[in-house]
């Protein structure tokens, strides 16, 4: 048995014949309009929320930023505002590494918020991030200690190598959470 008869065999040319009569076509007319109209309808409904969805947009431009930078969608931001929190140290002054340690000590506490890490308190919210996120959670809690000791103690003194080694820890640490 060929194709030819196979084909002939299983009606399919009259089903054709039929689909595409001008009567038939003439009935489905009205009902051509109406799945046209919805079509456009919904076409034109996703195009407006896709243009408007920032989740979209997003999720959009955190694969080519990606994609472009070589890099986790976010560092780039996070370098900036770490850029921003080192520049203070530049001057080599005891109170602006101060303010660089609070600085990069709530850029880290906003950076768990930022990922659902929530707690009532700094300690908890290190707790909760667990291992796998903060492989270095004691020297993050001793370098909040450091940062507590500096907010209610104005007395504190603060030797700029100590504070290296702190801005280096939360640096390591924000980086790492930004990056997962």
């Amino acid at each position: 048995m060929t194709w030819v008869e196979f084909y002939n065999l299983l009606g399919i040319k009259d089903f054709i014949y039929f689909i595409s009569s001008p009567d038939l076509q003439e009935m489905l007319f009205p009902a051509k309009i109406i799945f046209i109209a919805f079509t456009i309808f919904f076409l034109g409904a996703v195009i407006y929320f896709m243009r408007n969805s920032s989740y979209l947009q997003y999720k959009f431009f955190e694969d080519v930023t990606e994609f472009f930078s070589y890099q986790a969608y976010g560092l780039k931001e996070i370098n900036k505002r770490w850029k921003k929190i080192m520049k203070r140290t530049e001057g080599g002054i005891e109170s602006e590494y101060k303010l660089a340690l609070i600085e990069a000590d709530d850029f880290l506490s906003y950076m768990l918020d930022d990922r659902g890490i929530e707690g009532k308190d700094f300690n908890e919210m290190i707790e909760k991030g667990g291992r796998a996120l903060l492989p270095n959670t004691d020297e993050i809690l001793a370098a909040h200690e450091v940062r507590n000791s500096i907010v209610y103690d104005s007395d504190y003194k603060l030797d700029i190598d100590k504070a290296n080694k702190l801005l280096a820890i939360y640096e390591t640490t924000i980086k790492n959470i930004g990056v997962s």
